[in-house]
């Protein structure tokens, strides 16, 4: 234990709390492994803690940001995308899941599906639901979902995504 500590001792010198809490699950579920399977008598990690991490504040986009962004969209569909999850905060990963049925125009809020397989509702403001009209308005296509790529409009974004993997 003592080999244990003092090796910890010096990595905390050069590591970042974050990474010295890696290092030490790390070593405790190799420690764990190797009792389960009987290759050492006492597992010596249980006391182990993990430094305390400080609380981060979110980086967050200032308002001059969301204008540049705005003006930097090509198309109907980078604007409304963009409106989209600049209003519901949601993860790009649940927006590409949506489809049109999930919109509620009237109270502008969508069930999205969250991590975890939860859903949540989100709500938008009129300017995004503008937008979001203005693109599906555009769309030549038949397909369900929302958000549709431009170059495979039949195809749901992480549809194209597993078809290229």
């Amino acid at each position: 234990m003592d080999l244990l500590k003092e090796y910890l001792a010096k990595q905390s010198d050069r590591l970042k709390p974050s990474s010295m809490g890696h290092r030490i699950r790390f070593i405790r579920s190799l420690f764990r492994f190797a009792f389960e399977e009987g290759h050492i008598i006492k597992n010596p990690t249980p006391k182990l803690r993990e430094p305390k991490l400080e609380k981060r504040i979110p980086k967050f986009l200032i308002e001059e940001d969301v204008i540049n962004l705005k003006i930097a969209c090509d198309s109907l569909r980078e604007r409304a995308l963009l409106e989209f999850l600049y209003c519901t905060g949601c993860r790009v990963g649940e927006v590409h899941r949506l489809d049109i049925e999930d919109i509620n125009w009237e109270s502008c809020s969508a069930i999205v599906h969250s991590k975890g397989s939860k859903q949540r509702e989100v709500y938008f403001a009129t300017e995004c639901k503008v937008w979001l009209k203005r693109y599906l308005k555009s769309r030549e296509d038949s397909c369900k979902a929302l958000f549709v790529t431009e170059s495979f409009p039949l195809l749901k974004s992480w549809q194209l995504v597993e078809r290229l993997q």
